[in-house]
């Protein structure tokens, strides 16, 4: 298999099912550094298309209280 960058979805989600096969592979081998090659790939596409929200901690901690209190 080649490795080449992760433009659409299709390509992504190929890219993940060959990470999963090769979870497993030992640092230094050749299927080592294709999992190193494609972890970085999946990273990068991962980071311009999946945005995570962040609160600060004083909103982490409002959330839960706000749950619980009576309308």
């Amino acid at each position: 298999m080649e490795i080449k960058p992760i433009l659409t979805e299709a390509d992504y989600q190929e890219a993940l099912l060959q990470v999963e096969s090769l979870m497993t592979a030992k640092f230094g081998t050749p299927d080592g550094e294709r999992l190193n090659a494609l972890a970085t790939l999946v990273e990068s596409y991962e980071a311009k298309h999946f945005r995570l929200v962040s609160t600060d901690s004083v909103e982490k901690i409002k959330f839960p209280i706000d749950r619980h209190e009576s309308p």
